[in-house]
């Protein structure tokens, strides 16, 4: 098994040329997910594992059969986007938000928490924590809706409510993530 710890230059070429390939290939934007051939096996990366293309703005999870499901998402913006490992540590359902710092620094209006459910709480309907400084996987609110396919965030991966959904029930915690740029 890859270790989630591994860094991306410790990856083959064989492997970087498996993750080349998958993150190059066109996904349809109709249906969400997507089902599409993805060279998991040559990209040297275990089915189950959740690769992030900063560039394409899209999470794959790799199904271990040749395919991966293709959602669309949000990236953090310039200077607060993250590339490495993770590994999902908490899955959340409906759950609060308590603005970290940086982001109440920037927006000092915001309150310190935003209950779940609410319809002003970013972390929309799911949230899947990474075991990095205060980075989730998660839904968004309908305003914010909009900026899934940019470079909006503060470092999170922010996806549609029902995409984050069905990505909750796909993953377990101990998930291994890859963000790459």
């Amino acid at each position: 098994m890859t270790s989630p710890r591994k860094s991306l230059s410790s990856l083959s070429l064989s492997a970087i040329a498996g993750l080349a390939v998958l993150l190059a290939l066109p996904v349809a934007s109709q249906a969400r997910p997507a089902m599409m051939r993805a060279p998991a096996e040559e990209a040297g990366l275990p089915a189950g594992t959740l690769v992030i293309s900063q560039s394409q703005r899209k999470l794959f999870l790799l199904q271990g059969d040749g395919m991966a499901l293709a959602y669309p998402i949000a990236v953090g913006m310039s200077g607060k986007a993250w590339s490495g490992w993770a590994r999902i540590n908490g899955k959340f359902v409906q759950p609060d938000w308590a603005p970290p710092a940086m982001v109440k620094q920037a927006n000092p209006r915001l309150p310190n928490l935003i209950r779940g459910g609410s319809p002003g709480n970013p972390m929309g309907a799911r949230a899947l924590t990474l075991d990095r400084d205060e980075i989730a996987i998660h839904g968004t609110t309908n305003s914010m809706r909009a900026s899934i396919g940019s470079a909006a965030s503060f470092g999170c991966i922010r996806m549609y409510n029902e995409d984050v959904v069905d990505l909750f029930d796909r993953v377990s915690v101990g998930t291994s993530v890859v963000a790459v740029r």
